[in-house]
């Protein structure tokens, strides 16, 4: 009897273990389960902030060693200044005139840095401007995602509030996805050698190969060609120093003077995930990134004027967009201009007038 009584009392004693065990836990989670996430998570966006400031702070380290041999000494602290700019974009409560504002800012914001690097140092060629110029654009997109990621989980974590963290921790794979590739173009403009990016131009600079080449707008070239009775103008920003060109002020200088009957326009896309790498894909609309501002402007001319506007684009990601180019992207260069050359026989009759663009950034790419 007593030793059963004895079984009793120890068989309730680890119960109640047991159910201490199990429940100290849960009111541990139900008080504080939100902290000892916000923890858990601000520990691995600090990793990720951690690695955003040693790109920016290799950005800036490479682009002190491209300049230190184009540039006067005592050149850092300018160049430092220059790197911290900031944009404001305009007031859009009254969307009229947004385009011509936005590009009125992003302009002036090129022309200014241009300026500054130019003053920095006598005798630059124009390429060299271009490279130091990407060089800085690059330096300053880094040093704006790491600040704002910065913030953002530092307020979080002042205020102990995991649901504000937590749009952080779902947008911040993305914010580091760009980081590595403008972390990765570094590389490509201080050569320069071609990017993703550059599959736009590469394919229009093969098809003006051998033709003579005319100033169409600033850092923009132009040349004529004709395929199967039509007649083409082939335009691109001028290689080999990184640069977009103003195609939109080529386009419209062509429209002043000559109406083209279609344009056809060959750029980089952002590929789905599951797509492969180098796939063409033919569209409509104007295929350019960017602000938009400079789209919107060719999608107004277009439309003013009563123009079809067709694209033909290749798919890739957005690191390979602006990391050195890819195998597999160089090699759909052929295809893609076959492809553009179909775009223009197939939606432009014999005698037509077909405006050609080739979107991206030039850097590594002749014409």
């Amino acid at each position: 009897m007593e030793d059963e009584l004895a079984s009793l009392f120890s068989l309730g004693d680890d119960s109640a273990l047991l159910t201490l065990v199990w429940i100290l836990p849960v009111i541990i989670l139900i008080f504080y389960g939100q902290r000892i996430q916000l923890y858990i998570t601000s520990g691995e966006i600090g990793k990720k902030i951690g690695k955003l400031d040693e790109y920016a702070t290799e950005s800036r380290d490479e682009l002190l060693r491209s300049a230190r041999g184009m540039l006067e000494p005592g050149f850092e602290d300018r160049l430092e200044r220059i790197i911290d700019y900031f944009t404001i974009v305009p007031v859009d409560m009254d969307p009229a005139g947004m385009v011509e504002r936005v590009r009125h800012v992003v302009r002036s914001r090129e022309d200014s840095t241009r300026a500054h690097i130019e003053s920095m140092a006598s005798g630059l060629s124009e390429q060299e401007v271009a490279r130091a110029q990407a060089l800085v654009e690059v330096c300053a997109t880094l040093r704006s995602l790491h600040a704002m990621v910065r913030h953002l989980h530092l307020t979080a974590k002042k205020q102990n509030n995991y649901p504000l963290i937590l749009p952080l921790q779902m947008m911040l794979p993305f914010v580091m996805e760009q980081a590595e590739a403008l972390h990765a173009s570094m590389a490509a403009f201080a050569r320069p050698v071609p990017v993703g990016d550059g599959i736009g131009p590469m394919v229009v600079g093969s098809m003006m190969s051998g033709l003579e080449k005319r100033e169409a707008a600033f850092q923009t070239v132009a040349a004529d060609a004709e395929l199967d009775g039509r007649r083409l103008v082939l335009v691109k920003a001028r290689g080999p120093m990184p640069t977009v060109g103003r195609l939109e002020d080529a386009l419209a200088s062509l429209v002043a003077s000559s109406r083209p009957d279609v344009i056809v326009m060959v750029d980089a896309a952002l590929k789905l995930e599951g797509e492969e790498t180098g796939a063409i894909a033919h569209g409509f609309g104007a295929a350019m990134g960017g602000t938009g501002a400079e789209r919107a402007s060719i999608e107004a001319l277009a439309t003013r004027e009563g123009i079809p506007v067709h694209s033909v684009v290749v798919k890739e990601s957005v690191k390979d967009a602006l990391s050195p180019m890819r195998e597999a992207i160089a090699a759909a260069a052929p295809a893609a201009a076959d492809a553009v050359r179909a775009a223009v026989t197939e939606n432009a009759p014999r005698g037509a007038l077909v405006a050609v663009l080739g979107v991206g950034n030039t850097s590594g790419v002749s014409q």
